[in-house]
């Protein structure tokens, strides 16, 4: 099934969320909205016709400025993308959920998501990575601790107005 084919699926049991599509992409993706990610996921997964039943990966990327997407004109945001595949039907799909920088617009205040852990157990690790790196809180999730920083660690290294600490516990860190 092409991602068309998914995205009219998708579209048919959830019209509100299921976005956009792009299946000229060298990965194509269908876009869900945020409130929507843990039913299409369940839909994805347990559809006779889809039966998306191996997670690759979740991944996060920050786009402050306007210039780092060919749509510049939505601003800065947080993107989450979920790469999908299907063993039985051999077909794969990316899922991309656009969430803003920040909560409710305010600095510091991290975007959340639904966590997708209990649909595909993989998630676990890889949302735990996303929070951590990136900065988006997946709510739902059965442990949200820091998965490569330390604990006590400041800030999303991956966020693009991330500034790296002088030092760490009195380890000179640049």
């Amino acid at each position: 099934m092409d991602a068309e084919a998914i995205f009219r699926e998708l579209q048919k049991r959830h019209p509100k969320w299921t976005l956009a599509v792009d299946a000229a992409a060298i990965d194509p993706w269908i876009e869900v909205a945020p409130e929507g990610i843990l039913d299409a996921c369940r839909t994805l997964r347990d559809e006779p016709g889809l039966v998306f039943d191996m997670l690759h990966c979740i991944s996060g990327v920050d786009y402050l400025a306007a210039a780092d997407r060919k749509d510049a004109g939505s601003g800065p945001r947080v993107e989450v993308l979920y790469h999908l595949s299907s063993m039985i039907h051999r077909h794969r799909i990316v899922l991309r959920v656009r969430l803003p920088r920040w909560k409710d617009d305010v600095p510091g205040e991290l975007p959340e998501l639904a966590s997708v852990s209990g649909v595909w157990r993989t998630a676990d690790w890889h949302e735990r990575e996303v929070y951590d790196l990136v900065g988006v809180r997946f709510l739902g999730h059965p442990d949200p601790r820091r998965i490569l920083c330390p604990d006590d660690w400041q800030g999303h290294p991956l966020r693009k107005d991330y500034e790296v600490p002088d030092e760490y516990h009195g380890i000179r860190v640049k």
